[in-house]
């Protein structure tokens, strides 16, 4: 399907737009941030995830006569706003936190400058990828501490939106994971791509020794056999049968892993298949993942979980306007007062400090332009944020696969900088706490 991004937004966005071209404060100098007033409930951190997607859909986001003629028989614009959008390009600047990393409640994820017109256009969408994204992406990173040194795998595309299985198999890499079963996002993303067959290959044929052979003949003794179709006692023995001691591996499906998994390492050791690899499936979750650390599992299939959030399906980002031109074409902070969803004025830097080695605060300090400009931080504090865009120029290091597989390092990297506490999946607060500081 052919479509452009600047639809996949809330009508509302294009009403404020006609409204301000009409007053005259759509082309004010703005700037808009994007944070999470919490984490989810008992999660100790988040993974930024999703925003070389953002970049992406930037290159795209403009109207064609299609979309302007949409918009104009809906009368959601005026004909002057339609020719404002006829020639509409981004043309702000766009820096945030680099994908991986790590964020807590009110770390600026992502900062937007430009005018009102271009940025009030983009919340939807950017919501709609940070959102979702970073929200796999934290999940993963819990899934993958818990299975620890053992590889995890999406396949979790039948268990949501089939464009949500793509976005969630970029954001698993991000968060961790080592593949997908996803052949969208690994021909998009250069993903690597994982998968064998399911128990119906095996049901067409008149015995699984037959589905065995025709498996093993197509893809080569390396590959991965599924044996709990029937009895995996009886799948195994059949399987070392046909492929021999080189078979590549096993996957169990169902009943109880830990122990399935026990008994059919030995029956493979007895067999004289000892390099053969054993992969499990079957609804795992983080807390799945780590009553399985002293099973002998070699590899795991996550699915559902994964692409749900393991139960937070958003990370609760909201797109806040924090500094805006005046009427005397000089910069004011702004923000909201509302009862518990109170805004930071001001533009914002983000940093996280240090003590022995393990991260200690995140500090983001607010202010105007020059203010900041002018602020020298502490000693040996990080700078957490990177420029994504600057003035409409899109800076590419940050997109494509080499993009993911710098995020999918990076986020260990961060991950190992947090107390241990982090990687615990006790509920608690979040690891480190945010310190804000307004100039």
């Amino acid at each position: 399907m052919d479509y452009s991004p600047a639809l996949m937004t809330d009508m509302y966005e294009y009403t404020m737009l006609d409204a301000c071209l009409k007053d005259g404060t759509a082309n004010r100098k703005c700037v808009f941030e994007v944070f999470t007033r919490h984490l989810p409930e008992g999660r100790r951190y988040g993974v930024v995830a999703g925003t070389g997607r953002i970049l992406d859909a930037l290159e795209r986001f403009h109207l064609d006569d299609e979309d302007l003629r949409f918009l104009a028989d809906r009368h959601v614009v005026s004909p002057e706003t339609i020719k404002w959008l006829e020639d509409f390009r981004f043309s702000g600047t766009i820096k945030g936190y680099r994908e991986g990393e790590m964020f807590f409640p009110n770390s600026p994820i992502l900062e937007i400058e430009g005018t009102f017109g271009e940025c009030t256009l983009l919340e939807t969408l950017v919501l709609s990828v940070l959102n979702y994204d970073s929200a796999v992406a934290s999940a993963a990173s819990r899934m993958v501490s818990a299975a620890k040194d053992r590889p995890c795998m999406d396949m979790g595309g039948r268990r949501t939106n089939e464009w949500a299985a793509v976005a969630a198999a970029r954001a698993a890499v991000v968060g961790g994971f080592k593949g997908t079963a996803n052949l969208l996002a690994a021909q998009m993303y250069g993903l690597k791509a994982i998968g064998t067959a399911a128990h119906c290959f095996t049901l067409v044929h008149d015995t699984e020794r037959q589905a065995f052979e025709s498996q093993i003949a197509a893809l080569g003794k390396n590959t991965t056999l599924l044996v709990d179709t029937y009895n995996i006692e009886e799948a195994v023995k059949t399987a070392v049968e046909v492929a021999g001691p080189e078979l590549g591996g096993v996957r169990i499906d169902s009943g109880d892993l830990a122990l399935m998994a026990q008994r059919v390492r030995n029956q493979l050791d007895a067999l004289g298949a000892t390099n053969t690899k054993i992969t499990v499936t079957n609804d795992l979750d983080e807390y799945a993942l780590a009553a399985l650390q002293t099973a002998p599992v070699d590899s795991y299939g996550v699915g559902t979980m994964l692409v749900t959030g393991s139960g937070a399906p958003t990370c609760a980002m909201v797109y806040k306007l924090t500094e805006r031109e005046g009427a005397d074409g000089t910069m004011q902070t702004v923000a909201k007062k509302s009862k518990n969803k109170a805004t930071v004025p001001g533009r914002k830097l983000a940093y996280r400090s240090y003590e022995y080695n393990l991260a200690d605060v995140e500090h983001v300090v607010s202010g105007s332009e020059e203010q900041l400009a002018a602020f020298t931080p502490d000693e040996g504090w990080k700078d957490l944020m990177v420029t994504y865009a600057d003035h409409g120029d899109i800076d590419p290091q940050w997109q494509g696969h080499d993009a993911i597989m710098r995020a999918h390092e990076y986020r260990a990297k961060a991950l190992a900088e947090l107390p241990i506490a982090a990687q615990s999946l006790m509920r608690g607060d979040p690891v480190i706490p945010t310190e804000i500081t307004v100039l």
